[in-house]
């Protein structure tokens, strides 16, 4: 792999939120959503002018978010303990918000498949108190792994032996789906195409950092957020670069024109920096 190079000054783009979560950009409209979780709001940076507007408030203490193939946005809600697709008419398409009869916990970071399949991750984070959503008490026993496809009714449960899973992102050519653990602290490499529902896959790299969401990049690097900053990793877990950051990095999102632009939540504030390399597409 060629050497990862970024620039050395992080650019901020906002401070003032409470806990920032979620990037996702929009290719066709060049902006950055993200969440202020505990504000109950969501942000958004315009990628030509620089300007930070309220996207969304109340959002429905919504969390992660991507945009699917063909620009829709899907995004977990805590409050709604749901997912949730926003169409280009803009109406709403609720894709999951139960599981054989019993309410989602609250789902948390969420990624989409080259075919359409939406998977996401639904820890307890949001039904603990009521800081990112409210209080509740669980009707699943597990914190899964669930993927959703296109006229299904309910989404089919992947895997249910992580703690509380978090973070997602597919691998090159989607032939692996790395998995954050965070109550664990892992990273994890688990086969889309596996049936054994308990399993979570090889564990990548365990390493006490306080892993958060992640991406990959176009050479199959994983790049995640961590209490200290951002870690590099080739597909092996070997760490490749560190990038220390004033605040706990929470997500990170690669955006702009060309892709190579990382932005990082991270606490109160929304930072970026310039990459040598390409988010995976």
């Amino acid at each position: 792999m060629s050497r990862v190079r970024t620039d050395a000054h992080l650019r901020v783009h906002f401070t003032g939120g409470r806990w920032l979560e979620g990037p996702s950009y929009s290719a066709q409209g060049r902006y950055v959503l993200f969440s202020d979780i505990p504000n109950d709001r969501t942000l958004r940076l315009d990628g030509m002018s620089g300007a930070v507007t309220v996207f969304d408030q109340p959002s429905r203490f919504a969390n992660g978010r991507t945009h699917d193939p063909v620009g829709r946005l899907v995004t977990c809600l805590h409050g709604d303990r749901a997912v949730v697709r926003r169409e280009h008419d803009g109406s709403e398409v609720v894709i999951a918000s139960s599981y054989r009869g019993g309410r989602l916990n609250s789902p948390n970071d969420v990624v989409v498949s080259a075919a359409g399949e939406i998977w996401f991750t639904d820890p307890t984070y949001g039904i603990v108190s009521d800081y990112e959503g409210h209080e509740a008490v669980p009707d699943q026993d597990l914190c899964g792994l669930y993927r959703w496809t296109e006229g299904s009714a309910d989404p089919v449960l992947v895997s249910g032996g992580f703690a509380q899973p978090n973070g997602l992102a597919f691998g090159a050519a989607e032939r692996v789906l790395y998995v954050v653990d965070s109550e664990r602290d892992t990273i994890s490499a688990l086969d889309p195409g596996a049936d054994d529902v308990m399993s979570t896959g090889r564990t990548l790299v365990r390493d006490g950092r306080g892993f958060d969401g992640i991406r990959v990049d176009s050479a199959g690097r994983i790049w995640a957020a961590t209490r200290d900053g951002v870690s590099c990793f080739d597909d092996e877990g070997v760490e490749l670069l560190r990038i220390d950051v004033p605040e706990p990095v929470s997500n990170l999102e690669f955006g702009g024109v060309q892709r190579n632009i990382l932005f990082l939540t991270a606490t109160t504030s929304l930072y970026s920096l310039r990459t040598s390399v390409r988010g995976r597409g």
